[in-house]
């Protein structure tokens, strides 16, 4: 790890045993990380795969000294595995878990040999990344937009379907242990 720590936004989502294997990644995560902040739940309808089922989705604000690659591959591919995460060539198959690095500080990062494209795509558009992304760090400027997650967020239309689940809160998972 190096000195320089970085906050980072994490995405979060499953449509298999979702509500088990959001919690459980949570605290996994924060024994991993320093979790500074997590958002609401959001259920929204699969994106690219209609009839699986819906998903539910989250966003960490975490902080790290690891560099995005290591992240990625040494905390995050391992435990999307330890939750029963198997990769296949379908990209919206079905998943107990996917975790994306949505925003890593101010840093854009294009390195498609390693599967790293920051900021998340989906970022600038989608409104299940965007919504909790911009709560649990909302005045972060997007470094190839120029405009703040809140900004963002407000001119995100919410999908047909989309919903906050007020029934889970999963900041009472969130540890501080790791890092």
């Amino acid at each position: 790890m190096s000195g320089r720590r970085t906050d980072v936004i994490l995405g979060l989502g499953s449509n298999v045993d979702p509500e088990r294997n959001l919690q459980r990644a949570v605290e996994l995560l924060g024994r991993a990380l320093e979790v500074r902040a997590a958002s609401a739940v959001y259920e929204s309808d699969p994106v690219g795969a209609p009839g699986t089922p819906r998903f539910l989705n989250a966003a960490l604000l975490v902080r790290t000294g690891r560099s995005p690659g290591a992240l990625k591959h040494g905390i995050l591919r391992p435990l999307e595995a330890t939750l029963g995460r198997r990769r296949g060539a379908d990209p919206n198959a079905p998943r107990e878990i996917d975790i994306d690095v949505v925003l890593f500080g101010e840093r854009v990062i294009r390195e498609p040999e390693v599967d790293l494209h920051v900021p998340d795509p989906a970022l600038a558009t989608a409104a299940h990344v965007v919504l909790p992304a911009a709560e649990v760090w909302p005045q972060a400027v997007h470094p190839e937009l120029g405009v703040t997650l809140a900004e963002l967020a407000a001119g995100v239309a919410w999908p047909a379907g989309m919903r906050r689940r007020l029934d889970l809160d999963l900041g009472s998972r969130v540890g501080n242990n790791g890092e």
